[in-house]
């Protein structure tokens, strides 16, 4: 790798995932190896990323600095601090260190506000959604080194087994994984979405709240190259469900959606036939039946790596003498007071679990306390005065 790409070092981030992938059993998609890949991109990748996204050395350097700067501004906002985590929000932002900061605002910001959808958003709690077979990476990346993920809301989809909430929480499962390939990062991911046999009775799952999480998400918190949403096999009742999303989309991500119906050569203007399914007009012999299990099993060994992105746990920091804590509603904060000081710490990002959960937290050194306090929208229990 060429020393002039200031972004493509080996972290001790991406040497611990490396490691786990050397020792994981192989994930069989049909006949075809899935690959989890978190290693550095070619220099052929760089310097797409120099053309595309200002990914320069002069330019990494100046946008972490200044992201630091920024970060440090928000003590209330507490996320690994590292070249590789960061790397992940400034890519999509092409490097512009303003344009990240708000974007890791909005990402943790909709991570406090939407617990249904995020909270411990894990493989191993995601594992009924990820054995249904309704979402599937492909095996193979475009030509252009994209992602690709299938999703599959039509007829494989039981609303009685798998609830809206979980299909939206294994997506974002994928994307996260996504996110954290550098390859991705810099190439983006692709989603096709096959709906074929979507039944009226599948449609009445579908809300509008439901859909603006979903348009909020994907158009202003995901960390993401989101090159292309690409429709299929939609019937004409796909329609009723569209029109939840269609208010919530701005121009960017509406032009990015691509619907194809059973036009296969319109597909495979943007997938190339080796990667795409037979069933969708390509050449890859794709397995109908779920990858089940294993599919699970291969995910949970990169489990803890989901836990280390700041998404589960907001570090707040009391500071004076202590005797009794007790919390009060200020709107939509909890705050916890210290009743002998006037200092207080506001859950800006995030909320008090418990008082149980803050008190087991602290850590006493001599009469100065110091509290972590991990999110829940579970308000904290009434306390005696």
């Amino acid at each position: 790798m060429s020393n002039g790409h200031a972004a493509g070092g080996n972290g001790a981030e991406g040497q611990g995932l490396k490691e786990k992938l050397r020792h994981a059993p192989k994930l069989m998609i049909g006949k075809h190896e899935f690959r989890f890949d978190p290693t550095d991109p070619d220099e052929e990748l760089l310097n797409r990323a120099a053309k595309e996204l200002r990914e320069t050395p002069e330019n990494v350097e100046e946008a972490l600095r200044i992201l630091n700067d920024l970060l440090d501004g928000e003590p209330d906002l507490d996320i690994p601090r590292n070249k590789e985590f960061l790397v992940r929000f400034l890519r999509p932002c092409k490097w512009y260190p303003e344009s990240t900061f708000g974007l890791i605002k909005r990402f943790y910001k909709y991570k406090k506000t939407h617990p249904r959808y995020c909270e411990n958003l894990l493989p191993s709690n995601e594992a009924p959604v990820l054995r249904a077979g309704i979402l599937t990476p492909l095996p193979h990346r475009t030509s252009d080194g994209v992602r690709v993920i299938l999703i599959e809301g039509g007829k494989k989809w039981k609303p009685k087994e798998i609830s809206l909430d979980q299909f939206f929480r294994g997506v974002m499962l994928l994307l996260e994984a996504a996110v954290v390939e550098p390859r991705s990062q810099i190439a983006g991911v692709r989603v096709i979405i096959d709906m074929e046999g979507l039944s009226l009775s599948q449609v009445t799952y579908f809300t509008p709240s439901f859909a603006a999480a979903v348009v909020e998400f994907v158009q202003k918190c995901l960390p993401c190259r989101l090159k292309g949403i690409h429709i299929i096999n939609q019937p004409f009742i796909f329609n009723m469900v569209f029109a939840f999303f269609k208010p919530f989309l701005q121009e960017k991500l509406r032009k990015r959606i691509h619907f194809h119906g059973t036009d296969r050569n319109a597909l495979k203007k943007y997938f190339d036939a080796e990667i795409l399914p037979q069933r969708f007009g390509g050449e890859l012999e794709f397995p109908y039946e779920p990858v089940g299990e294993p599919f699970v099993e291969y995910l949970s060994i990169f489990e803890d790596d989901f836990t280390v992105d700041g998404s589960t746990a907001f570090e707040h920091r009391i500071y004076g003498p202590i005797t009794t804590i007790k919390f009060r509603s200020t709107g939509n904060n909890w705050i916890t007071e210290q009743t002998k000081t006037n200092r207080f710490c506001c859950g800006r990002y995030g909320y008090p679990r418990t008082i149980e959960r803050a008190i087991a937290c602290m850590m006493v050194s001599g009469n100065y306390v110091s509290a972590t306090h991990h999110y829940n929208t579970n308000p904290p229990p009434k306390m005696k005065e």
